[in-house]
This record gives C-alpha cells, structure tokens and sequence, in this order.
C-alpha cells in the first residue's frame, strides 16, 4: 500500500531512551527547567524518526516522547480530567499473578478544546522526514468506559448527553486542527470495544450499571460523530486490551462485537491485537466488509522474544481465508511504551520485531 495504512505499521509509542527518562527525573526534581527537558525531547525524537526511517517503515511518529501517558497527556488538555490507576491482581503475559492497575476517570471539568493538542508534534515529525507522520489519540469512549456515568456526573456534568456533546466538540476541533495543519493520518487508540467480549469486563460493567451491549451502539454512536467529515485523513482504530509494563486488562474473542464493530464503525482500517491465543480466532474477521482493512497485531510488544517469520507468514495465511490480502497488514500488537516506564523488552528487541515487521510484510505482499 502507497497510503495509509501501509503493509509494515506499528501503532505508535517507542522505549523511552534512558537520557531522556533522566532528564524527565531531574525536571520533575527542578534540576533542569523546561527549555532544556524539550531540548532533550526534540533530540530523542529526532532519533526516533531516523530509527523508524532505517527499519524501513513508511510511517513515523514522535514515539509519545513528549508524553509520560498519552492518555493522561491528552485529557489534560481540555480541563482538570485525569485517567487514573487503582491497584487490581491482574495476570502477567508470562502467566504469572502480578500486581497492576486498572485505569478509572476522575472528571472534575468540562472538557473544553482550548488550543491544538497534537499539532507542533505533527509539524515537527514532518520537518525531519519524508515518511507518512501518523498521530495517535485517545479514543473519545475511553473516559466514560473507564468511570462510567457514574465518573461523569460525580462533579462536572448534570447529564450524561452534555458529556458527550463535550466529547465530540473536542475531538473534532483537535482532528480540524490536525487536518488544517496538513495531518493525514491519525490513529484512535480505542480501549473499550476489544474489551466487551471478555465476560470479566461485562460482569464489572452490569455491577455498575451498564449492560455491556448498549455501550457499544451508544460508543459507535459517539466515534462517528467524532469522525465525520474529514475525507483528505485517514483515521483508524487501534482497539486496545490493555498494555501498561507488558501486563493486560482483558481477553476474549472479537465474535461478539465483530458485526457492529466492523460494519456500523465508520472507520476504514483496524489495527486488531492477534499476538496471543486470548484473542481468539480468526474467524471474527468474516465480518469484515469489502471495503475495509485490517492491519493484524501478530507481535508481541510484551515479551523479549522474538517471533518465528514463518510462522507469522502462516498466520497471516489463515487470517487471508476472511479477508483478502490485499486489505491486510502486519503490525505489533500495541506500542512498546504505553506509559514512559514502557514494557519489559530491551531496544534491541524492539528494533528486531520492527524490522522483522517490515522483512516479513515486503515477502507476503511483494512491496517495498
């Protein structure tokens, strides 16, 4: 593919460098002021993009460098919002229990789109590469899914449709912006949708109230008005199963959000997380319409291991019995680094599954 998306994709975060997580503690510790902490980033991002460049990818992004959580990052900007962590047992790739967090929403505002988010990070990818700059965002469901109608109306809100009025309000002047700017590609990355099909999560979501189903009609609802009327941009969805230090929060079969997902989603390209049986099959995928691509997450981003090529290529096979080749694509399953502390791989892993990523797409699909 010569556009978005491409054959060899990543989704979009990269290991923090040890120099620039330092320089983040000595800001945080006031041992350097805020000119120097952004002279850091700018050099780690420029070392990003050429490390993105010399892999052989077609698409670049900053890495999320400037960002300690993109999540946390971007609802800050629209008012006094913080996603936040409460401590859960949870289950280590590995198979080992592990102590972790399950994200929550704290909405002490109104979110109000006040100036561009993304749009310098956007400028300053292109200013030092001729690769396609992608930028990822927040899905516009994650606050609620995260809280509920419970987190909205706690403080901020009376009612829930001033919430998502809000909602959309401000993700389409940021995506207006991004696209006034010259951005053509932007990635939503979704925490909700892959996660209805794990009966945990339904379970936890009818304790407070809300019935699994009913979401994700009103969920589809809300990304599309968020998403309409921008036709020179390419925006996709990464729907997300939870990667925070290599752990996750969900699994289960795509079967039974497929259909809605797939066909009511105006969205034209998913990137799907495929790197573990506890997503399931294949056979989801049946439902994908002509029309649309799949970009299949067919690499751990969780472990230090790297994947065998024939077998990616099998897998990749077997997917094809759903939808065409020629609308797939191959790609890590989620970033390397949802947060800064990132996931429990060294560099030099990341750097061989990307480039495993790009050797492995040029001998499926024939294309450099």
């Amino acid at each position: 593919m010569k556009t978005p998306p491409f054959r060899a994709e990543h989704i979009g975060s990269l290991l923090r460098p040890a120099r620039l997580l330092d320089a983040r503690r000595k800001h945080a510790a006031r041992q350097i002021d805020d000119a120097v902490l952004r002279a850091e980033e700018d050099q780690a991002i420029r070392d990003a993009v050429a490390f993105q460049e010399r892999v052989g990818l077609k698409l670049a992004t900053d890495g999320e460098f400037r960002r300690r959580s993109y999540h946390a990052f971007f609802f800050a900007q629209l008012g006094d919002i913080e996603p936040d962590w409460v401590p859960v047992e949870t289950t280590a790739e590995a198979g080992a229990p592990r102590r972790a967090a399950q994200p929550v929403a704290r909405i002490r505002s109104r979110l109000t789109w006040t100036r561009p988010i993304h749009v310098d990070d956007f400028k300053l990818v292109r200013s030092l590469t001729r690769l396609t700059p992608k930028i990822t965002i927040p899905g516009p469901c994650a606050l609620h899914f995260r809280g509920g109608d419970a987190a909205v109306l706690a403080s901020a809100y009376k009612d829930t449709d001033t919430f998502w009025s809000d909602t959309v309000e401000a993700f389409r002047k940021e995506l207006s912006a991004l696209a006034a700017a010259g951005c053509a590609y932007v990635q939503i990355d979704e925490t909700a949708f892959a996660k209805f099909g794990d009966p945990d999560v339904q379970a936890s979501l009818a304790a407070r109230g809300d019935h699994w189903s009913s979401l994700i009609d009103r969920y589809i609802d809300v990304t599309n008005r968020v998403v309409a009327g921008f036709p020179a941009m390419t925006i996709g969805m990464h729907l997300c199963r939870g990667n925070r230090a290599g752990q996750f929060h969900s699994e289960g079969s795509y079967e039974e959000v497929a259909d809605r997902l797939f066909n009511k989603l105006a969205i034209d390209t998913f990137w799907l997380e495929y790197d573990s049986p506890r997503a399931g099959d294949f056979s989801p995928l049946r439902f994908v319409p002509g029309n649309k691509n799949i970009v299949l997450g067919l690499v751990s981003t969780k472990s230090d291991a790297i994947e065998d090529k024939a077998a990616l290529k099998s897998r990749v096979s077997e997917a094809a019995k759903h939808v065409d080749l020629s609308r797939l694509a191959l790609s890590p399953q989620c970033g390397f680094a949802s947060v800064d502390i990132g996931n429990p791989i060294t560099p030099a892993t990341q750097e061989a599954k990307l480039r495993l990523v790009v050797e492995t797409a040029r001998e499926v699909w024939g294309e450099d």
